[in-house]
């Protein structure tokens, strides 16, 4: 999946001379505390919430000292670089440009949290398994290789570490009759079990969690 693939049908753009009373007035209505600034169909940059709320509404968005606040993502950038800007930059939206800075779009971080939650074996039936162990022990082909000979299937893996650290955190989702078996394999090649979730435990837990999210991002 690529960003092009991803841009909302239904969020608009701002305009050098939209105000920042209307410019509140749209983020209202898409649920948004950022919008893309456009002119002549290029990306001037994005103007958040924060910044309209420190000024007089009445203000001008050409006014906005946007020079600095540029972060978009390329048409053809791939989901995890979207994730990874949205993130770095805490934006409820990412504008999309192509090479010569044309506005394509943008992308809601709500759909993108529904496109990722839909992907990735998330709605596959299985548990979940959290793993710890030393970043030079971590091999994946190991690890499916324990899960199989219990005649299991590796349906997802993502890794997470703590910065200056030498450990590393590998959650699984695994389909699997015999999870117990599993487990216990994982222990004789020392690996540290730091959580095991059955799945319609978990499904329960990541119901809730789903939908407080959904929630909190339509407050």
């Amino acid at each position: 999946m690529i960003a092009y693939q991803l841009i909302s049908k239904t969020i608009a753009p701002l305009h050098l001379n939209d105000t920042g009373e209307q410019a509140l007035t749209m983020m209202s209505i898409y649920h948004v505390k950022h919008l893309p600034v456009v002119s002549d169909d290029k990306l001037i940059g994005i103007i958040s919430e924060d910044e309209i709320m420190a000024n007089d509404l009445e203000k001008f968005i050409k006014d906005y000292d946007l020079m600095g606040n540029k972060p978009f993502v390329l048409e053809k950038d791939h989901l995890f670089e979207v994730l990874s800007k949205i993130a770095e930059h805490k934006l409820t939206v990412m504008p999309v440009a192509d090479s010569e800075s044309f506005y394509l779009g943008c992308i809601k971080q709500e759909d993108l949290i529904i496109y990722y939650a839909n992907s990735f074996s998330f709605q596959e039936p299985g548990s979940i398994v959290v793993l710890e162990t030393e970043k030079r022990n971590y091999s994946l082909a190991q690890i499916s290789r324990i899960v199989e000979e219990e005649n299991g299937t590796v349906l997802s893996t993502f890794l997470t570490a703590e910065e200056n650290s030498n450990l590393v955190m590998v959650t699984l989702k695994i389909a699997a009759e015999n999870l117990q078996g599993i487990l216990a394999s994982f222990d004789r090649y020392e690996y540290v079990l730091k959580g095991s979730f059955i799945e319609d435990d978990f499904v329960d837990s990541l119901k809730e969690r789903y939908d407080a999210l959904m929630t909190y991002l339509n407050v």
